[in-house]
């Protein structure tokens, strides 16, 4: 599986590392919520071990926002004991399920593996921006109904501005999420790609609906809001 952590406490993060690796698992560690949902939101995770208490956003944002923007893995929250308001509000927005520190790993190694047998069968959301429409099951992408025939690359870049809607998605965010890789902004390979995106996208219609914010990256959004179109 490909594990994502998002906790700040460094024995309860690197323990978690060790253990999930040792187990063939592979993990991205994260350590307050921002990073969280940042990761969340552009990496492909099987799972996610989320602490309910962490810096920057609280366990329960960083869920309330990624089950917003259509990640649908599973999420096993992290929480103080006790804390049985803080659980029943995240099982509300969207956490599998939860387990009280301190913990075995043993334990929350099989509560993961248990939600990630429950939950393989959900079905894969339908992002829509306005006009455009993309559908992670199929792969296919319209706008106004008309089929739009994109590449891989061009499919993972809309993906991401799709889920950051109204949000600037930087290059280094792009970059990491189609290749996977730290992005040092050497290279013009993003912009390449965000030109033939935008080409096939906005091809027969008046407006485009990928912004370049100069300086920062990309934003996406309705048809008619379009500024500074040139990559």
């Amino acid at each position: 599986m490909n594990i994502l952590i998002i906790e700040d406490d460094l024995a309860i993060g690197r323990a978690l590392v060790q253990g999930f690796t040792e187990q063939g698992h592979r993990c991205e560690w994260r350590t307050d919520g921002e990073a969280g949902v940042t990761a969340a939101l552009t990496q492909q995770s099987d799972a996610i071990v989320l602490d309910q208490m962490l810096p920057k956003r609280s366990g329960q944002q960083v869920l309330s926002e990624i089950r917003a923007r259509g990640v649908l893995c599973p999420v096993v929250l992290l929480t103080a004991l006790g804390a049985v308001d803080d659980r029943v509000t995240g099982l509300n927005l969207g956490a599998d399920d939860y387990l009280v520190k301190p913990f075995e790993f043993p334990e929350l190694l099989a509560r993961l593996n248990a939600v990630v047998r429950r939950t393989s069968v959900r079905p894969t959301p339908l992002l829509q921006v306005g006009e455009i429409a993309l559908d992670l099951t199929t792969r296919r992408v319209n706008r106004k109904g008309r089929d739009i025939d994109l590449t891989p690359i061009e499919f993972s870049l809309m993906e991401l501005l799709m889920r950051f809607a109204g949000q600037v998605v930087t290059r280094k965010m792009l970059c990491e999420h189609v290749w996977g890789f730290n992005w040092d902004g050497t290279t013009n390979v993003i912009e390449v790609h965000i030109n033939r995106l935008r080409g096939k996208i906005d091809r027969g219609f008046d407006h485009s609906v990928i912004r370049t914010i100069r300086g920062r990256g990309y934003m996406i959004g309705a048809a008619g809001t379009d500024e500074e179109p040139e990559a």
